[in-house]
């Protein structure tokens, strides 16, 4: 296996690792570790000093000019939950259409045109009609109107 073939190798290890640790940095050492690849498998460059020379200025390059860019793609915003109201409270209270017969506490429910699962501990037949009091998610909890 030639130099050229064992640096592309470990530059693509280098980026999927970076899938099991969000630090943002195993990317840019895994890009560098293929442009040393691809130099050499162009001829561009032979010497071992100068393939460890070219991996650690374009590693650092990298790194302190778009690392920031890429580790807000990767990791995202997150708001505190102070700051934003939590959407899973924002249905409940609403009324819902039972699509099918609930079957041992569990069944089909149409909210806001979309239709969930749903379970309650009331006994709920098609067309009834329903309120949400808690929602976990992807799955409702109702009681029958009254």
């Amino acid at each position: 296996m030639s130099a050229a073939m064992i640096w592309i190798i470990i530059g693509v290890v280098l980026i999927l690792s970076e899938l099991l640790a969000t630090s943002i940095v195993a990317v840019f050492l895994g890009l560098a570790a293929i442009v040393v690849g691809i130099l050499l498998q162009l001829g561009w460059i032979e010497a071992a000093s100068t393939q460890y020379s070219i991996f650690g200025i374009v590693s650092l390059v990298l790194l302190f000019t778009a690392r920031g860019r890429f580790k807000r793609w990767f990791v995202g915003y997150t708001a505190d939950k102070g700051e934003h109201p939590s959407r899973f409270t924002e249905d409940i209270g609403d009324t819902v259409t039972v699509l099918a017969d609930f079957q041992h506490g569990r069944g089909r429910v149409v909210l806001n045109g979309v239709q969930w699962d749903a379970q309650s501990s009331d006994p709920l037949k098609a067309g009834d009609l329903a309120r949400v009091v808690a929602n976990e998610g992807i799955h409702l909890t109702v009681v029958k109107v009254h």
